[in-house]
């Protein structure tokens, strides 16, 4: 029995459709939707197509809200220290705004209780089967989708509905994604990803050798510098490391000052570069290799304490890694270290095990989806995904735009179907489209975003949509 019963959510009685290919009786949710996921862009799909007035099934693999900001979850990426890398004001969802008492870069076991609260307000969790794991999405008779699940862990037997639409929001941060060394499996020394880290007494007292540059891989090394007895910090290339305040403000909220001004990106390039002069100046001189691209051309990095570490000697900077060996690691300017630990902080990629990945538009089968808007599958016009954008901003806005934008292309369909599918054919045209600067071409930055651009063409959607 699920556990969503636990909040007074009523067994459906669905009409029963013939056997499924597997000769498993399917039950027919006739116009509901099923949603995947009910971490941050599940609950938000979930509370706007209700308001839409659509039945929703929502299916949580875990035992509570939160996806990756509920520590407790197994795929969760959190860690003791976590806090938010935007600011308040730019993470929150739109119609349920944080608490002004906060601070402007809340700790994650405060984001935890937002969600917890945003499901109470909005009475979410009697759409909710926790507990609840999705196997199989598979289109079927024209736009509809048969969705297999089963209890977590895969005990108990599966069981198959039909629904009228999908939205998937099962995260992107939760498969780590690790590199490949010569000599990595000789080497005697403990070896995980940021992924598997949670506590500094993890680290405490060891050698440790961070490789990454990401956010994370930055936090990590200021952790390391904080509770090793040394810290290397492996990076490919040089970055830039954005301070989290610029002029007694979140650094999210003067940039998007510039943007709402529509400053033009060299000026706000130039305005970043003037800015880290009159702060930090070159960080060359302390060790860290130069950039090999302009700011805003890879994903920010908000770490004010970074730099601080390595000027106090407690962070050494060191390039790529070359080999491993079974006492240590030769680094590609031939020098060696000998770490206890390796934290391989780099990065994970998108998994949709339960969908075949052409639905997604992944054609060359790199595990990349190729989405209109990063959520619509050509192809497809009753399935979307939320959640899979990399911004320059928080998620939370976004994710609940897309929510939004699906639930209304969906009521298009009900009320006017050949408006509807000439709707659904920007899913096709537009599949690939960007809504960033140029950037670098890495699995880092495949769903990069620029929030103001994004939410641009999510409004020029909604207004297509109402025939504006």
């Amino acid at each position: 029995m699920s556990p969503s019963t636990e909040h007074g959510r009523p067994e459906p009685e669905p009409t029963t459709l013939p056997a499924n290919r597997d000769g498993r009786p399917v039950s027919d949710r006739g116009d509901t939707v099923c949603v995947i996921g009910a971490g941050a862009s599940g609950l938000t799909a979930v509370k706007n197509l209700t308001e839409h007035g659509f039945g929703v099934d929502c299916y949580e693999r875990e035992t509570g809200v939160g996806g990756g900001w509920n520590w407790r979850h197994d795929r969760s990426p959190v860690y003791a220290s976590t806090h938010l890398i935007s600011s308040r004001p730019f993470t929150q969802f739109p119609d349920f705004p944080m608490p002004d008492s906060w601070p402007d870069y809340p700790h994650h076991s405060q984001l935890l209780s937002y969600f917890e609260r945003y499901a109470d307000h909005f009475d979410l969790r009697r759409h909710i089967w926790f507990g609840t794991e999705v196997v199989r999405v598979e289109p079927v008779d024209g736009d509809r989708w048969d969705v297999t699940t089963r209890s977590t862990g895969g005990y108990g037997p599966e069981r198959t509905s039909r629904y009228a639409a999908v939205l998937v929001a099962n995260g992107h941060n939760w498969s780590p994604k690790l590199p490949r060394y010569e000599g990595l499996e000789e080497f005697r020394g403990e070896v995980m990803h940021a992924s598997s880290y949670k506590d500094p007494a993890q680290l405490r007292g060891k050698r440790v050798l961070v490789v990454g540059a990401g956010n994370t891989g930055c936090d990590l090394a200021v952790e390391a510098a904080q509770q090793a007895s040394r810290c290397w910090h492996s990076t490919r290339r040089g970055y830039w490391y954005a301070p989290k305040y610029v002029l007694g403000r979140p650094a999210d909220q003067v940039n998007d000052a510039l943007l709402a001004l529509r400053v033009p990106l060299r000026l706000r390039q130039w305005l970043y570069h003037w800015t880290l002069r009159l702060t930090v100046g070159d960080l060359t001189r302390f060790g860290l290799p130069k950039p090999d691209h302009r700011v805003y051309e890879t994903h920010p990095i908000a770490n004010s304490q970074l730099v601080y570490y390595v000027g106090h000697g407690e962070i050494t900077p060191v390039p790529e890694l070359a080999r491993f060996h079974p006492g240590g690691v030769t680094l590609t300017d031939g020098r060696e270290i000998d770490p206890e630990l390796v934290v391989f902080a780099t990065g994970y990629l998108p998994r949709f095990e339960f969908l075949d990945p052409g639905v997604l538009g992944d054609a060359d089968g790199s595990g990349r989806p190729r989405l209109w808007l990063h959520a619509f599958p050509p192809g497809h016009p009753t399935l979307a995904v939320a959640g899979l954008l990399q911004p320059d901003s928080g998620l939370f806005t976004l994710a609940h735009w897309q929510s939004v934008l699906f639930a209304r292309s969906l009521l298009l369909r009900r009320e006017q179907p050949q408006r509807a599918a000439a709707f659904a054919s920007r899913a096709v045209s537009g599949a690939g489209e960007r809504y960033a600067g140029k950037v670098k071409d890495s699995s880092r930055h495949w769903f990069e975003v620029g929030h103001v651009d994004y939410l641009r063409a999510v409004q020029r959607a909604l207004d297509e949509l109402e025939g504006k």
